[in-house]
Formats: C-alpha cells, structure tokens, sequence
C-alpha cells in the first residue's frame, strides 16, 4: 500500500491511498464469501452457489462495493499510522480508481490535530500564595462542626427567627392567578438560605406555628422563568412546624463528643493541620494552573471547530451522566434551567476551547522535551489507579492493555509536561506585596 500526505490547509489533510491489486482481489473473495451466505440463487443452496454465477446474478458491482467497504476502512487507517497524522474527525473519502485487476485508489480530506507554535514555557515566573491559617480559621470550622451537631428542638410558642428550620405551605399568586411552580406542601425551609427569593424568608420572621400571612415579592428581572422575570407576586404562607438549632458550647466535652480527641486543644491541632495541608494544596494547584494557563498564552494554535464540538460533546455527555447518577433527565434539567441544548452547548465553548489549548501545549511541551513515560512511571500509574477506584493492580493492567495504552501514555505524558513546567518556573512575590514593599520607602 503507498499512501502519501499533503497539508492542504492549516489544518486539513489530504491523503492520496493506493491498495494493491493483490490486497483488493482478497477483498473481493471476502466480500463473495460474505454475500453468497445471504443471497438466495435458484437451483443452487445458500452459501454454494459458484461465484461467476453469483456474480452474474447480483451483478460485479455489488461485489466490488463490498470489497471497497472492506478494504478502504483497513487501507485508512493503515496510512494514517504510516503517515504520522493525527485524526480528530471522520474523514471525507473520495474513490479516484475502483476496478476489478487494479489497483484502488481514493483520496481522503481530513481534518487533524492542529499544530501547535510554542512560546516561552521554561523560566515561568508566578507568586504562590501564602494562604495562612489563623485562629479566625479554626473558630469557623468550629462553628461548622457546632453547627452541624446541634440539637433541633421544636418551637411552640415562639416567633420564627432567623436560622430556624420551617415546615411551611405557599401558595404564590400573580394579579390574584396562581402560577406553575409555585406551590409548595409540607416545604422544608431553612430561613436565611436565600432559597426563595429576596423577601420572601424575610417576611416570615415573626410569624408563629401555626399562621397564615400573605408575604408580597417580586421576581428578579433577570429570573431564569421569563414569565415570571420582574413580576409581583403575592405568597400565602402558612408556618406548619418551627425548629430551632441547640448549639452546645465549644468546650472539652464537644471536642469527645463530635471527634476522637480527649479535648478541645488536641481538637484545634488536628483541625489547623488539616486546614493548613489543604491550604498549600491550594497554594501549589493555584500555582501550577498559573504558570499552566501562561504557557498556553505564550503559544499559538488554531483549533479546529470538529475538534471543538467534540470536547463539547464529551463536556455534554457528563453531564447528562452525572444528572443521571442523580435521578434527573437532561430534558428536565433544561426546563428547570430555562435553557436549550444549544444555548447549553454554547455556554460549553469557552471552557471546552480553554480544556484543548492546555492539553495540546501540555502535548507540545512532552514532545519537544521528549518526556516518555518509563515502564515503571506506567506501572506506578496503574496502581495509582487501582488505589483511586478501588480496584486491584491486575484488573486495571488488564483493562490498559486490552484498550491500548495510548490514552495512559499520553495522560502520564502530560503530568511530565505539567512537571517540567513547574521544575523551570521561579516563585515571585504577588503584585500587591511588591507594591506595598515599593512604597514604604517613599512613606518613611
């Protein structure tokens, strides 16, 4: 098989194939074996009839047609490994020479990977931020776990204040109509949430268990339901249950009580390591996607938009999967947002166009600095794997090796990349702390 390849444009391909007559001639006895199983040729049983007979009967063509849609997919996909291309959509064939004794030719456009002109990604600089921990972190995380252990307790005679949980019934009206969506039975209610909208959790302040009050409203111009955008509503509510939070005191005995430490000083300790290892793990995420995102700016690329629909797809099809891990449909996730698979797929772009550009640099980088995993930066992979979903090192190494390494390779190449980046940048000092350290001498 000859193949050969032409840029045609910035990132357009054409491949001009030719198969050799011996190859197309097996084609065709394959294409015969297949067809006579399936044609029914009177005087002869399925599958025996003699090919110049069945070619008589069906016609040559039809046998050429099938061996053409044997042999070119093979012949495709064989030039575009022998010519080092890199596909990111289906190609568009064109047949140049189809005959029974010749060779067949065909011509295929398409459209590849877009090459990718790299600026400066060594000697990156970029502040890492200093996110210190203070003891106003510790209090706050305190008070969550307070929060989050507090005792409910149900309110009979008292007034609703704000942070009480509520069972509540609405019934929203427009000019005395009501509207779809707003109505609620035995509604959970958390005041404070900012669940409804501005005025409504506010005007149930006060009420008691037990009342009925008619809370007027208006909906936000720009609300997500255009019929409703900037209208006045007026909302019957009627407070069916009242509870309040039971803080307990941050001392000693909540420290046992929601943690394994004995007091509240070992439980500080424990909190302030943790806040501050996630602290620096958002120092170096934030510092990595700097020195990252300014690699790609210094590079140049033009993606190509059958490249960019398909990252979108793929950023539409987790979605569509994690709602349905959820219980909830695309369609009525899209009523809900007031939105259209279109308007969706646009509000993708950007982020999908941002995703390429950083891998394809990230790609660019590996193979201009020839970062080829080792075999046992692959293996320490797979077990990285097994660790992150559970599963032991054989199952993900047999599951790598019947799908191909590739996508492994290309992943680990990538983090080198990442790596490499980060191992050539310098650390400066943030803008603002270069400014005031500029300043004070003209201050003294």
């Amino acid at each position: 098989m000859k193949a050969t390849a032409e840029r045609i444009e910035k990132n357009t391909v054409l491949l001009e194939i030719e198969v050799e007559t011996e190859r197309f001639s097996k084609a065709l006895d394959q294409a015969y074996q297949k067809l006579v199983k399936k044609v029914n040729v009177p005087g002869f049983r399925r599958g025996k009839t003699p090919r110049f007979i069945f070619e008589r009967h069906v016609g040559t063509q039809t046998l050429v047609d099938e061996a053409v849609e044997i042999v070119i997919p093979e012949a495709y996909f064989m030039a575009v490994g022998d010519t080092g291309i890199e596909p990111v959509a289906q190609p568009q064939l064109e047949l140049v020479q189809v005959e029974e004794g010749k060779p067949v030719v065909f011509k295929a456009k398409v459209t590849v990977k877009p090459e990718v002109t790299l600026g400066q990604y060594t000697g990156l600089e970029a502040p890492k931020p200093d996110i210190s921990i203070g003891d106003e972190d510790v209090d706050k995380e305190l008070n969550r776990l307070q929060q989050m252990h507090a005792r409910l307790i149900t309110i009979e005679e008292g007034e609703v204040e704000n942070g009480d949980l509520l069972t509540i019934d609405f019934l929203g009206k427009i000019e005395g109509i009501p509207f779809e969506g707003g109505e609620g039975k035995d509604y959970n209610l958390e005041i404070g949430s900012h669940a409804f909208i501005a005025g409504m959790e506010e005007g149930m302040i006060g009420m008691k268990q037990d009342e009925t009050k008619d809370i007027e409203v208006t909906f936000p111009a720009d609300y997500r339901k255009e019929d409703l955008a900037g209208k006045d509503a007026v909302f019957t509510v009627t407070v069916k249950e009242i509870k309040r939070k039971e803080l307990a005191p941050i001392d000693d005995d909540f420290a046992k009580d929601v943690s394994e430490f004995e007091n509240l000083d070992e439980l500080k300790a424990n909190i302030r390591n943790k806040l501050e290892q996630a602290s620096k793990t958002r120092s170096d995420a934030i510092f990595k996607q700097t020195l990252i995102s300014k690699a790609v700016e210094n590079s140049q690329m033009e993606i190509p938009d059958e490249m960019l629909q398909g990252r979108i797809d793929e950023m539409a099809e987790d979605i569509e999967r994690n709602l349905w891990t959820q219980g909830v449909s695309i369609q009525d996730y899209l009523s809900y947002t007031g939105s259209t698979v279109e308007e969706m797929r646009k509000q993708f772009s950007p982020e999908a166009e941002k995703s390429l550009k950083r891998t394809l640099v990230l790609e660019a980088i590996a193979k201009a600095e020839k970062l080829e995993p080792s075999e046992d930066e692959i293996e320490a992979e797979i077990e990285k794997i097994g660790r992150e979903i559970g599963q032991s090192t054989e199952m993900i190494r047999k599951t790598v090796e019947e799908k191909g390494r590739g996508k492994l390779v290309e992943q680990i190449r990538i983090n080198k990349a990442i790596d490499f980046i980060i191992s050539q940048a310098k650390i400066v000092e943030p803008a603002e702390e270069k400014e005031e350290q500029e300043s004070k001498p003209e201050q003294e």
